[in-house]
């Protein structure tokens, strides 16, 4: 539950300060940040190296280990920050737009910022410590948060951005050094590196792969497409990807540490896995398909008709990320293992094919490159199942019988809500509508059909 209240309402209040931020400055002006993504998350990938996963892995971790991983984090930080701050004036280039010079130098500031605090939020994931990860992390949000809102309003366009996401990095250091209890030791043991670096450098190029498939979209359409373009496709991606890659993260965090701890119990582990999956997908499924359906109406009344044009994007993207809790939890079950060498193999073979998905849609447009990604979740599916077959006594075909009934009674509801909408054309009224017939045609389904999950997520509620 704290995991939950710490990812939705940091995310929530972010999800709101940018809508905010939104309708006080230009779809271009969001665009230059998004034209960024790529380059931060690449760099930001390079800090972790894959060192949290292996810390919360080990079961014999030391605090030579954690002051090991410190002390790299900070180095690995400072010199991709120096490769950042040099390739600024190139960066501008590629998308011939100047200004990204002196944005890219400041906004990879965050990079050097979030090395301070990588061992301090590992520490706390290991001991389940959500709730202070919360105080941490709701502080800086709210604050950073009326920084960027007060400029935009003065009208610093693209700079109100970048002083909330600095103001964010910096504040959430300095919460997580007050509430965390733990300062480095004076010490660097190699054979701690080597150790950890041999688990964790097989998910830092699997990350990395993954972090510039994802990215990719933002670069590809930063240079063949217009920053208006750019700002269109990047809104309606977050409204897209909220639900599902918040809800199947809140999930994760607690599901991997779990999962880990029962390494040696396959049967208890495998259980749990499946307890994990349903339980997220009951929720990701309605959310993603209700999006889906009502993503005209609610972008016109909470970013103004001005972002209408990312509405009919934002529908195909929607049922892409609904299959996030499937590739992302299967992904774990590798880890958990040990088998990083399998999940690595796996990001490989399914990256491979995603670039190439992505570049043969270029050129039938943008919406051609969201239907592209549709198409490449499927894909990622069945491979992702191939290789936790070789470890585990079950296949994709189980994974989906299992979540079938949810996937129905989301379509259900998806269709209830689509008929309703039919009933007025006035914006508000079409999102208030289809929520409540969304929200009770599903119930509705449940109770009909009692899926346990249902009475499961009711438990759950009642032990907090």
């Amino acid at each position: 539950m704290w995991s939950a209240v710490e990812r939705f309402s940091v995310q929530g209040i972010q999800f709101v300060l940018s809508i905010i931020i939104a309708r006080l400055v230009l779809p271009s002006e969001y665009g230059l940040i998004a034209m960024l993504g790529i380059f931060l998350a690449i760099a930001q990938s390079f800090v972790d190296s894959g060192f949290s996963n292996a810390l919360i892995q080990k079961k014999d971790r030391t605090e030579v280990d954690f002051s090991t991983v410190f002390y790299f984090n900070i180095l690995i930080a400072l010199a991709v920050y120096g490769v950042l701050f040099i390739s600024a004036p190139y960066i501008a280039l590629f998308y011939r737009e100047p200004e990204l010079t002196a944005v890219t130098r400041w906004v990879g500031v965050n990079v050097v910022l979030s090395s301070f605090m990588l061992v301090q939020r590992t520490r706390l994931l290991i001991n389940s410590d959500f709730r202070t990860m919360t105080k941490a992390s709701l502080i800086a949000m709210i604050f950073s948060g009326a920084i960027g809102v007060v400029l935009a309003w003065l009208g610093y366009g693209v700079w109100a951005l970048v002083a909330q996401s600095l103001g964010n990095s910096f504040l959430n250091v300095a919460m997580l050094w007050i509430f965390v209890a733990w300062t480095p030791k004076r010490s660097f043991s190699i054979d701690s590196f080597r150790e950890l670096f041999a688990f964790g450098s097989k998910l830092l190029v699997g990350g990395l792969l993954h972090t510039i498939y994802l990215n990719l979209y933002t670069l590809v359409i930063g240079r063949f497409f217009t920053s208006t373009q750019v700002g269109y496709f990047n809104r309606s991606q977050t409204f897209a990807v909220f639900p599902a890659t918040n809800l199947t993260e809140i999930v994760n965090r607690v599901m991997y540490p779990a999962l880990c701890e029962r390494q040696g119990e396959e049967e208890v582990l495998i259980r749990t896995f499946f307890n994990y999956l349903r339980s997220t997908v009951f929720l990701v499924f309605p959310l993603m398909i209700g999006l889906a359906v009502l993503s005209g109406s609610l972008i016109e009344v909470l970013l103004t008709e001005k972002w209408l044009p990312a509405a009919s994007l934002m529908s195909i993207l929607c049922i892409a990320y609904m299959w996030d809790p499937l590739m992302h939890f299967n992904w774990q079950l590798l880890n958990v293992k040990g088998r990083s060498d399998l999940s690595l193999k796996a990001e490989i073979i399914k990256k491979t094919l995603a670039f190439f998905i992505l570049f043969t849609s270029i050129p039938w447009g943008i919406h051609a490159i969201c239907w592209g990604l549709l198409v490449y979740s499927l894909f990622d599916m069945i491979t992702i199942s191939f290789f936790v077959r070789k470890i585990y006594p079950f296949d994709l075909r189980r994974e989906l019988m299992d979540i079938f009934p949810i996937l129905i009674g989301s379509l259900f509801m998806g269709l209830c809500m689509y008929v309703s909408l039919r009933l007025t054309s006035i914006p508000v009224f079409r999102l208030a509508i289809g929520s409540v017939v969304g929200i009770f045609s599903y119930l509705f389904f449940c109770y009909l059909f009692k899926l346990k999950e249902f009475e499961f997520i009711k438990q759950i509620i009642k032990k907090v």
